[in-house]
């Protein structure tokens, strides 16, 4: 579940990411009353089995079933649910198409927001590796090592929104950033799934990483996202059990 809007006085319009069919929206009649028996079912977070059946303009959810509740796991936490609420959003922007198969997109966020209900690493870490890995999946994957322009083996120096990534002196635009080796290694760590680095690294080079991570999203996406200046980006030491 992305995201739900009220409709009339008991309806709502939720949209969903599928597996199949990529993203969709669809109403849910009836499910604001409290009598409702797949109200509490149909909230943004939580990963539903949903029946539709076609309606004029949107499907019509006739049947739901939690798979995992997740919005339950992560709701009595600030970090947790406001780093999952950038997720769900960046989802939706990423899937512009409705109806357009994107499984990986679909993978990638079912497997982070499991990985944060559970705690296997702290929720700024999950969300950037997360916002990486969707990017990359829609075609703007940063350079980290070679520079982003004519390829020439790294470590660099200077990284460039625009260019795409880590820039060698001869190539590097004016207004690039310079960040430490440290967050570079964050940053490639958190794209390429190594945790063991992600998860020893610094408030320091997290924050730096959270930094250009936003803006690299933000340029790509074109406009910004709500829900990331609400962010927590107070660093937790969360125990990592397994691999997004």
């Amino acid at each position: 579940m992305l995201r739900t809007q009220k409709l009339g006085e008991a309806d709502r319009i939720i949209t969903i990411l599928t597996r199949r069919n990529g993203r969709i929206r669809a109403v849910a009649r009836g499910v604001r009353k409290t009598s409702s028996r797949i109200g509490a079912r149909l909230e943004p977070f939580n990963h539903v089995d949903v029946q539709l059946y076609e309606g004029k303009s949107l499907d019509n959810v006739s049947q739901v079933e939690t798979i995992d509740p997740i919005g339950g796991k992560i709701a009595g936490d600030y970090a947790k649910w406001t780093a999952g609420t950038v997720m769900l959003e960046t989802a939706e922007r990423l899937t512009s198409e409705e109806r357009e198969p994107t499984v990986q997109q679909y993978a990638l966020l079912v497997s982070g927001l499991r990985s944060m209900a559970g705690d296997e690493h702290a929720p700024t870490l999950i969300l950037d590796a997360y916002l990486l890995r969707s990017l990359a999946v829609a075609g703007f994957s940063p350079s980290f090592d070679e520079c982003a322009r004519c390829g020439q083996p790294g470590p660099h120096k200077a990284f460039n929104i625009q260019a795409g990534g880590m820039m060698c002196p001869g190539c590097r635009p004016p207004g690039s950033a310079a960040p430490s080796p440290m967050t570079v290694a964050l940053l490639g760590a958190l794209l390429s799934g190594d945790w063991d680095t992600a998860d020893q690294a610094a408030q320091r080079e997290r924050t730096e990483a959270s930094g250009l991570v936003a803006a690299f999203l933000q340029w790509h996406i074109e406009r910004g996202l709500r829900s990331l200046p609400l962010v927590d980006r107070t660093w937790t030491n969360h125990a990592h059990v397994q691999n997004l």
